[in-house]
């Protein structure tokens, strides 16, 4: 075994060799790579493939009971410091590689049918493999210096990612939007880096731990900076991950193609902020006031996320708020010191949000040929309905993922939220209460996207709905130029001309994609992973169930021991599980049936609720106002503080230059003059001066 961990780290490297040679090929031989599209998605598939097996056996080891491995060399060195690089293999890093691995390649297969239309399929696989080598590598990072790395190599990928589609406005404006927004938490990770070193002189995990604890303890820095440092770091995971406040640009990255919101947005790189605080758990855990900052936020987070998704129409910005939601329930695990409910919910949320992800892309390329491919009309779930019957593995995966992230046993979601909500009521009933509602939330949005998508009657073919949606679109792009707002708010924000002349997949049947009159099933690569998904959907959970957590045995905090752990897990309470459980189930169970009423037996208007609470419906379906917000006070804020620098530039710096250019030029005009070369000039200027001189001293 020793042999497998000292190649571990060809893990990151796999990939990275795949984007090399396609990015390379694109390069120097464009249009013959190009044209090899089949061969350039084997080498990249193959590649991550490789990746995959090579991490399940270094899982397959460490469950095996293998002691971590830990390789490193000297980067750079100046007199006493010293900063290593390498790799680690732990039982936190063996399991994130098998599943970020395991997700990329599914979404690699999937990538094959769904862009296989598309004249940028070589260079997605290209940037899909980079983002992958890219995430890799900061999963085996030793230190906090190589994730920092790392860290920013994952961003520079979702915004070339996002950004894909770069001649539509609405996926630049997102892609930016989502550079920015990371930049700012990124910026506070940083500092929250340097802090840690300049108090405790290193940049290893359980260094930084234990030093930090022992100068709170003996006074030599104050519980302030410690708090400080602490989430400063955690700015990071709060930009990544999506947390409030910075949650605001994952929505808008659903601009990008669909795969790369079932890799990044649901599966990889917003797990990386959950992953860094669970790597920087040693730092946090001695720190209550931050621990507290971490819970409640997390919290926070899960509510907004679950109360804005109720009223979004489109399907991938539904699942986007429910991402959100999702990462707040990890957030808020690992803040009441819940370890390893929080990265059990990162797993099984990895599958089963995938899937969904993944299904809401079949289901896109299902409706264009419908409705033509325009995003307002192929992603907006009021002209779905009834797609079961068009799409059957499509609608079985999808209502899988649903019962799984509605907490439905013996489902995947149901054992990991179960567990967060389990500690949470422990730590603070208050937290416990703000989940266990978000569970109710979050069990009546998904299966109102459920009923209204493949339930009841196909409404695809309705001219009325298709002209009631263009409407609402042209109106928002109207209201965008009026107001000369940059993010975007909808599939629909964006110039009339550009839908059509930026379709996600060009057909030959007519210029807008439209050739049938009822959806069709997906081809074998998009539903073959769709299907493979479903099964950890499933049965994943079953590793963590309090009866046997073989979860819990195998990740727990660093600070603790196995026989504690399994001490703890001794005193399992079933009369308290049940009563949890139960209340959780019970008000999944109820929102269901309120879903089900009013989306799928239509017993219950929901328009004539939302006209009941309109305040509160406004208030989800504008998305509390972040936006808005956020562009009046950021967006043309410092566009009016730019300005008025423009001005002091332009005015005074530019003035005091110019007036400067401006007296040197007059005075070297006016002195020209008077050096002619004539001594009678010169001696009239004598006489002239010395004239002058009787007279004022005759005068006075």
């Amino acid at each position: 075994m020793e042999v497998i961990y000292q190649y571990a780290w060809l893990i990151p490297v796999f990939p990275l060799l795949g984007a090399m040679l396609v990015g390379l090929g694109l390069i120097s031989l464009n249009q013959v790579t190009n044209r090899l599209r089949q061969l350039n998605a084997v080498v990249i598939i193959s590649m991550m493939g490789a990746a995959m097996l090579l991490s399940v056996a270094l899982l397959w080891s460490q469950i095996q009971g293998h002691a971590p491995y830990l390789r490193t060399f000297e980067w750079a060195a100046a007199g006493n410091f010293h900063l290593s690089m390498g790799y680690t293999i732990d039982h936190l890093t063996a399991l994130m590689l098998v599943i970020v691995t395991t997700v990329a390649c599914l979404v690699m297969i999937y990538t094959d049918g769904y862009m296989a239309h598309d004249p940028g399929y070589v260079r997605f696989y290209a940037y899909l493999s980079l983002f992958g080598s890219s995430m890799l590598g900061l999963v085996v990072s030793p230190n906090l210096v190589q994730i920092y790395i790392f860290w920013e190599l994952v961003g520079m990928c979702s915004y070339l990612l996002v950004g894909f589609w770069y001649d539509r406005k609405s996926a630049a404006d997102a892609a930016q939007k989502a550079f920015v927004t990371n930049r700012v938490g990124d910026f506070g990770l940083l500092l929250g880096i340097l802090g840690l070193f300049w108090a405790t002189g290193s940049f290893d995990f359980n260094i930084m731990g234990d030093r930090l604890a022992q100068l709170v303890e003996s006074g030599s820095i104050s519980n302030f900076l410690a708090v400080l440092f602490a989430i400063l770091v955690f700015l990071g995971p709060v930009a990544k991950s999506a947390q409030f406040p910075l949650h605001v640009w994952l929505p808008d990255a659903m601009e990008g193609p669909t795969p790369i919101s079932a890799l990044i947005h649901a599966a990889t790189m917003v797990a990386a902020g959950v992953f860094l605080i669970a790597r920087m758990y040693p730092v946090f855990e001695d720190v209550p006031a931050a621990m507290n900052v971490i819970a409640f936020t997390g919290a926070f987070t899960a509510f907004l996320g679950a109360t804005i998704a109720i009223t979004q129409n489109d399907i991938k910005k539904g699942l986007a708020y429910s991402t959100i939601s999702q990462l707040g329930y990890m957030v808020m695990a690992m803040g009441i010191g819940s370890y390893s409910a929080g990265l059990f919910h990162l797993m099984t949320h990895a599958y089963f949000k995938a899937m969904l992800f993944l299904g809401s892309g079949s289901v896109i390329h299902g409706m264009e040929g419908v409705v033509g491919h325009d995003p307002a009309l192929a992603q907006d779930m009021r002209l779905m309905g009834g797609l079961r019957k068009y799409m059957p593995v499509t609608a079985t995966t999808f209502l899988i993922g649903c019962l799984a992230i509605s907490g439905i046993p013996p489902f995947a979601g149901f054992w990991s939220k179960d567990e967060i909500l389990g500690k949470a009521f422990e730590a603070n009933p208050l937290l416990w209460f703000i989940g266990w509602l978000t569970a109710g939330i979050t069990a009546f949005y998904m299966f109102r996207m459920y009923f209204s998508t493949f339930e009841g009657k196909f409404r695809g073919t309705d001219e009325k709905i298709k002209e009631k949606l263009k409407k609402a679109a042209a109106t928002i792009v109207l209201e965008l130029e009026s107001e000369e707002l940059a993010p975007n708010f909808g599939p629909g924000a964006m110039k009339k001309g550009e839908l059509a002349a930026t379709s996600q997949h060009h057909d030959s049947h007519d210029s807008h994609g439209h050739h049938s009159d009822s959806p069709h099933e997906s081809p074998w690569t998009m539903t073959l992973p769709l299907a493979l998904l479903a099964v950890p959907s499933i049965l994943i959970g079953l590793v963590g169930t309090p009866y046997a957590n073989y979860f819990e045995e195998f990740i727990f905090p660093p600070s603790e021991t196995l026989s504690e752990v399994i001490e703890k897990a001794s005193e399992f309470n079933p009369t308290e599980f049940y009563i949890m459980a139960g209340a959780s189930v019970g008000i999944s169970l109820i929102a269901i049936t309120l879903a089900s009423l009013m989306y799928l037996r239509r017993k219950i208007d929901p328009a004539a609720i939302a006209a009941k609470i309109q305040p509160l419906y406004e208030l989800s379906l504008n998305k509390w106002y972040f936006d808005d917000i956020y562009h009046r006070v950021f967006v043309l804020g410092l566009r009016r503080l730019a300005r008025q620098v423009m001005e002091v530039d332009f005015r005074v710096v530019d003035g005091a230059v110019n007036l400067t250019g401006f007296f040197t030029l007059v005075s070297g005009e006016g002195l020209k003059y008077l050096e002619n070369g004539r001594a009678q000039f010169y001696a009239l200027i004598v006489f002239g001066a010395v004239l002058g001189l009787v007279i004022v001293f005759g005068v006075t």
